[in-house]
């Protein structure tokens, strides 16, 4: 399993939210490029970009970070938040981007979700985030009316090759993932593989996720915990393999 280091970023600065909510931020890095090196330097092989302007906004806003963090690193790098239109993929490739992540587009835009999977195949990655079961969209603003379950096994069905799964509940709390609703989705996905994002706080936390994640579960992001010193990069690495 992969562990994806998360990055943030609000107003040019890499942060963290808890359980998604806006007003209760908490400021890490002026620069996320310093961010971005810390962890590639510590082993990362891939890095979880999120602008979280963009995701408010509903298209890119901070893609001169996404840049410098692309060019920083030696890493791939995911870039998600506001990305809805062919026009905002395209610029978040051009970037720097090895994968898009697309959310609320992905469930509105059926039309667009099909190109862009026709055009860029294994580098989109469709973000499902839910809140109590339901997808939630617009940033995590509003509820999709859906259960992530269904929507997952709609999707696959459609070709989407990956996705990314957020229990909003244990989002930047540090308790610990959500694994059976992790799980849940994983089992209407199988030919797809699956990213788990949300709640890991400690090393123990990435060896249950190694033992009892569903096998087509193939990495889990983790961002809170790296910033506050609960463990280095290279030991969630060795934890999560």
């Amino acid at each position: 399993m992969i562990l994806y280091p998360a990055i943030d970023i609000r107003g040019g600065q890499a942060v963290r939210l808890m359980q998604g909510d806006y007003d209760r931020e908490t400021t890490y890095d002026a620069d996320p490029a310093d961010a971005a090196r810390r962890w590639a330097d510590d082993g990362a092989e891939f890095l979880h970009v999120v602008d979280l302007d963009g995701a408010k906004a509903g298209s890119p806003q901070n893609l001169g970070a996404v840049r410098r963090i692309a060019a920083s690193v030696g890493c791939p790098i995911q870039v998600g938040g506001g990305l809805r239109d062919d026009a905002s993929i395209a610029a978040a490739l051009e970037a720097g981007a090895a994968r898009v992540v697309i959310g609320t587009a992905a469930l509105r835009d059926p039309g667009f979700l099909d190109r862009v999977v026709d055009a860029h195949g294994e580098s989109v990655v469709v973000s499902l985030d839910a809140r109590g079961g339901e997808v939630s969209l617009e940033g995590w603003t509003e509820g999709g009316g859906r259960q992530a379950t269904d929507v997952a096994a709609e999707l696959a069905a459609r070709g989407v090759p990956r996705f990314l799964f957020t229990s909003i509940e244990v989002d930047g709390t540090m308790e610990g993932p959500a694994i059976d609703e992790l799980n849940a989705v994983a089992a209407e996905s199988p030919e797809a593989r699956v990213i788990a994002s949300g709640g890991v706080g400690n090393l123990s936390d990435l060896e249950l996720l190694a033992r009892v994640a569903a096998p087509n579960v193939e990495g889990a992001i983790v961002g809170r915990a790296l910033y506050e010193g609960c463990f280095s990069v290279a030991e969630g690495i060795a934890a999560l393999s």
